[in-house]
């Protein structure tokens, strides 16, 4: 007895359209974890793009360091006899702003990291 064409059942193969939302959001949610765990290329586009801001951060930072301290040198060498200035300088005068620098840097670094963990988990 042959089937008539309108009552023949068609399977179709693929993935899921719709339906089931939070399964799949949970899979694109695991996504990029496993991407730099597993150390694919985008993974390591991640970890690459971490790295060259932190390196960003490190430059600013010694950059800002070498021309506070860079032009001491001469500064010192322009008043040999200012024996008290050198020392009231070297021990005080820049102990705040070393200071600074540092938390300025810490604070860039954690949120260089914030920001990938918050672009990976939002993904």
């Amino acid at each position: 007895m042959p089937q008539d064409p309108a009552e023949r059942r068609v399977v179709v193969t693929g993935p899921p359209r719709g339906g089931n939302r939070r399964g799949r959001r949970a899979l694109d949610h695991h996504r990029p974890r496993t991407e730099i765990a597993e150390q694919t290329t985008l993974g390591h586009t991640y970890v690459r793009s971490l790295m060259r801001t932190q390196l960003r951060a490190a430059l600013t930072a010694f950059a800002v360091l070498a021309l506070l301290v860079g032009p001491l040198p001469l500064l010192f060498a322009a008043l040999p006899d200012a024996r008290r200035l050198q020392w009231a300088v070297l021990g005080f005068g820049l102990q705040v702003p070393l200071i600074l620098l540092a938390r300025w840097y810490v604070r860039r670094a954690e949120r260089n990291e914030r920001d990938l963990v918050r672009l990976v988990e939002d993904r």
